[in-house]
């Protein structure tokens, strides 16, 4: 674990490749495939999309910090509205407390790899704030451009840690990451805080620092199982899905639970407490998931 600890240090990403195993993958897929499923499109029909400075932030968003919602792909509806793809081919994400609310997924996050991967880059207990289930539909996968994580979930000090696990195999032709080795020691380009007398959310520019190009960055082209830990200063992107085939993958973040929660945060808990990332423990909630 050393080596992935300077490693990690040096480059501001690591890549396990094949850590998780595919019986461990399975019931994940199923309960994000159920959780589409059981959406009610009719009533919920918010797009998530990243080339409108997230102006298209709305109320099912903000609630989808203890929820579970769906969130549909920009190229799912016609100007009209309607679906011009089958409801499962529909949805962009899933988010953002799966972790909580859905055992399979509070079963996988418990895994000991996480914690221990954590321990290994010295985090010393962590808090699951979210978790994201991405499915990049064939043909209509939306881009997503550069970015980086501490703009949206911000701490003082700085201490959230991604975890993005590919559960499909990801490719350049399908959409796979893209990241800089060392970018994290740039600096932090934006910041989305949320005036919450409003509940509207806006994204300020605080340096000019291009992001990285296609020459400098790295695609990260894994197979299904592997693990990508990446720290929240870390630029990344990934292209439009103009292939036939999906890229699903689950995105899981956590940070130091001695770092202050920034009150400006999109993604507020109120009064249901962080997950701890501790394999040994058991899920703090039973309640079923909101999927309004």
């Amino acid at each position: 674990m050393g080596d992935l600890a300077a490693s990690f240090a040096r480059d501001g990403f690591v890549v396990l490749e094949g850590a998780i195993a595919p019986e461990s993958l399975a019931p994940v897929r199923a309960a994000a495939a159920r959780l589409v499923n059981e959406f009610d499109l009719d009533a919920n029909r918010t797009v998530f999309r990243t080339d409108d400075r997230d102006s298209g932030r709305d109320e099912a968003f903000l609630q989808s910090a203890t929820g579970v919602h769906c969130f549909l792909e920009q190229d799912a509806l016609n100007e009209a509205g309607k679906l011009v793809v089958e409801k499962r081919r529909a949805i962009n994400k899933i988010g953002h407390a799966m972790h909580d609310l859905v055992p399979e997924f509070t079963s996988f996050c418990r895994l000991p790899l996480f914690e221990e991967t954590l321990h290994s880059i010295g985090m010393s207990e962590a808090l699951l704030w979210q978790t994201m289930y991405i499915f990049k539909q064939p043909k209509i996968g939306g881009e997503v451009r550069w970015h980086q994580d501490a703009s949206y979930l911000i701490t003082r000090p700085a201490t959230v840690i991604g975890f993005w696990i590919a559960m499909e195999d990801s490719t350049l032709e399908n959409g796979c990451l893209w990241m800089q080795p060392g970018a994290h020691r740039s600096p932090l380009r934006e910041i989305y805080e949320v005036d919450w007398s409003s509940r509207t959310g806006t994204l300020r520019t605080l340096d000019e620092t291009p992001w990285p190009d296609f020459e400098s960055a790295r695609p990260l082209e894994v197979s299904a199982g592997s693990v990508v830990l990446f720290n929240d200063h870390m630029p990344h992107y990934s292209s439009h899905n103009s292939s036939p085939i999906s890229r699903e993958a689950l995105t899981i973040h956590v940070a130091e639970r001695s770092s202050e929660w920034c009150p400006g945060n999109w993604l507020q808990r109120g009064e249901r407490a962080p997950f701890t990332m501790a394999s040994g423990a058991q899920g703090r909630h039973e309640s079923q998931p909101d999927l309004g």
